[in-house]
Protein backbone atom coordinates (compact mmCIF):
# COMPACT_ATOMS: atom_id res chain seq x y z
CA UNK A 1 0.00 0.00 0.00
CA UNK A 2 2.90 2.65 1.10
CA UNK A 3 4.40 1.92 -2.44
CA UNK A 4 0.91 3.33 -3.95
CA UNK A 5 1.69 6.73 -2.02
CA UNK A 6 5.47 6.84 -3.04
CA UNK A 7 4.35 6.64 -6.14
CA UNK A 8 1.92 9.36 -6.02
CA UNK A 9 5.05 11.44 -4.36
CA UNK A 10 7.12 10.85 -8.06
CA UNK A 11 4.10 11.25 -10.03
CA UNK A 12 2.18 14.12 -8.25
CA UNK A 13 -0.26 15.14 -11.92
CA UNK A 14 -3.52 13.14 -11.11
CA UNK A 15 -6.63 12.73 -13.26
CA UNK A 16 -9.27 14.46 -10.46
CA UNK A 17 -12.43 13.21 -10.99
CA UNK A 18 -15.64 14.64 -8.97
CA UNK A 19 -19.77 14.42 -9.29
CA UNK A 20 -21.29 17.11 -11.52
CA UNK A 21 -25.51 16.87 -11.29
CA UNK A 22 -25.04 12.96 -11.32
CA UNK A 23 -22.41 13.54 -13.73
CA UNK A 24 -18.44 12.94 -14.04
CA UNK A 25 -16.10 15.30 -14.29
CA UNK A 26 -12.31 15.07 -15.02
CA UNK A 27 -9.77 17.51 -15.22
CA UNK A 28 -5.54 17.46 -14.59
CA UNK A 29 -4.62 18.03 -10.68
CA UNK A 30 -1.73 17.85 -8.70
CA UNK A 31 -0.98 16.28 -5.77
CA UNK A 32 -0.04 19.57 -3.50
CA UNK A 33 1.39 17.15 -0.26
CA UNK A 34 0.76 13.78 1.10
CA UNK A 35 1.21 12.94 5.04
CA UNK A 36 0.30 9.64 6.04
CA UNK A 37 -2.53 8.25 3.99
CA UNK A 38 -4.05 11.50 2.95
CA UNK A 39 -3.35 13.80 -0.19
CA UNK A 40 -3.88 17.43 -0.10
CA UNK A 41 -4.93 19.50 -2.91
CA UNK A 42 -5.63 23.21 -3.70
CA UNK A 43 -7.53 25.16 -6.12
CA UNK A 44 -9.20 28.57 -6.71
CA UNK A 45 -13.03 29.11 -4.62
CA UNK A 46 -14.40 30.33 -8.25
CA UNK A 47 -13.59 27.37 -9.89
CA UNK A 48 -16.25 24.97 -10.95
CA UNK A 49 -14.45 22.39 -9.08
CA UNK A 50 -14.89 23.69 -5.87
CA UNK A 51 -18.83 24.47 -6.15
CA UNK A 52 -18.76 20.87 -7.19
CA UNK A 53 -16.44 19.54 -4.07
CA UNK A 54 -19.32 21.39 -1.81
CA UNK A 55 -22.13 20.01 -3.55
CA UNK A 56 -20.85 15.82 -3.29
CA UNK A 57 -17.43 15.48 -2.17
CA UNK A 58 -16.55 12.13 -3.32
CA UNK A 59 -13.68 12.12 -5.51
CA UNK A 60 -11.64 9.80 -7.22
CA UNK A 61 -8.12 10.20 -8.58
CA UNK A 62 -5.91 8.15 -11.19
CA UNK A 63 -2.54 8.66 -11.86
CA UNK A 64 -0.66 7.02 -14.63
CA UNK A 65 3.22 6.28 -15.44
CA UNK A 66 4.77 3.42 -17.59
CA UNK A 67 3.21 0.34 -16.32
CA UNK A 68 2.00 1.19 -13.19
CA UNK A 69 -1.14 2.93 -12.38
CA UNK A 70 -2.47 4.23 -9.02
CA UNK A 71 -6.11 4.61 -8.50
CA UNK A 72 -7.59 6.41 -5.27
CA UNK A 73 -11.34 7.39 -4.00
CA UNK A 74 -12.59 9.16 -0.78
CA UNK A 75 -14.18 12.26 0.19
CA UNK A 76 -12.38 15.26 0.70
CA UNK A 77 -13.03 17.91 3.17
CA UNK A 78 -11.30 21.48 3.65
CA UNK A 79 -10.88 21.50 6.98
CA UNK A 80 -7.07 21.81 6.55
CA UNK A 81 -4.80 23.82 9.18
CA UNK A 82 -3.75 27.09 8.29
CA UNK A 83 0.08 25.95 8.79
CA UNK A 84 -0.47 23.21 6.30
CA UNK A 85 -1.83 25.49 3.78
CA UNK A 86 1.31 27.63 4.10
CA UNK A 87 2.93 24.83 3.76
CA UNK A 88 1.30 23.92 0.74
CA UNK A 89 2.05 27.24 -1.10
CA UNK A 90 5.58 27.44 0.26
CA UNK A 91 6.37 24.28 -1.53
CA UNK A 92 4.54 24.74 -4.69
CA UNK A 93 6.11 27.23 -6.93
CA UNK A 94 3.49 27.01 -9.53
CA UNK A 95 0.98 28.27 -6.46
CA UNK A 96 2.56 31.60 -6.29
CA UNK A 97 2.78 32.16 -10.06
CA UNK A 98 -1.25 31.45 -10.16
CA UNK A 99 -2.41 33.46 -6.72
CA UNK A 100 -0.66 36.29 -4.96
CA UNK A 101 -0.99 34.40 -1.81
CA UNK A 102 -1.53 31.29 0.24
CA UNK A 103 -5.19 32.49 1.12
CA UNK A 104 -6.26 33.53 -2.18
CA UNK A 105 -6.86 29.49 -2.99
CA UNK A 106 -9.18 26.67 -1.08
CA UNK A 107 -7.30 23.77 0.43
CA UNK A 108 -8.71 20.61 0.98
CA UNK A 109 -7.91 17.22 1.95
CA UNK A 110 -8.70 13.74 0.42
CA UNK A 111 -8.91 11.29 3.31
CA UNK A 112 -8.30 8.47 1.31
CA UNK A 113 -10.37 5.17 1.75
CA UNK A 114 -9.95 2.53 -1.36
CA UNK A 115 -6.73 1.79 -3.35
CA UNK A 116 -5.71 0.33 -6.63
CA UNK A 117 -2.31 -0.20 -7.26
CA UNK A 118 -1.99 -1.86 -10.70
CA UNK A 119 1.23 -2.96 -12.36
CA UNK A 120 1.11 -4.08 -16.27
CA UNK A 121 4.98 -5.25 -15.91
CA UNK A 122 4.58 -8.84 -14.30
CA UNK A 123 2.81 -11.40 -16.05
CA UNK A 124 0.36 -11.95 -15.33
CA UNK A 125 -0.21 -8.32 -14.50
CA UNK A 126 -0.93 -7.69 -11.10
CA UNK A 127 -3.67 -5.52 -9.37
CA UNK A 128 -3.35 -5.11 -5.57
CA UNK A 129 -6.80 -3.64 -4.09
CA UNK A 130 -6.68 -1.30 -0.68
CA UNK A 131 -9.55 -0.73 1.65
CA UNK A 132 -8.79 1.74 4.47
Amino acid sequence: MEKAFDFLKENKDVAFGTVDNGRPNLRVFQVMLIKGHTLYFATSPRKEVYRQLTENPAVEILGMKGNISVRMSGDVCFDVSVAIQKEIYDNNSILSDLYPSYDAMVYCRLDVKSIDYYDLTPRPPRLEHYDL
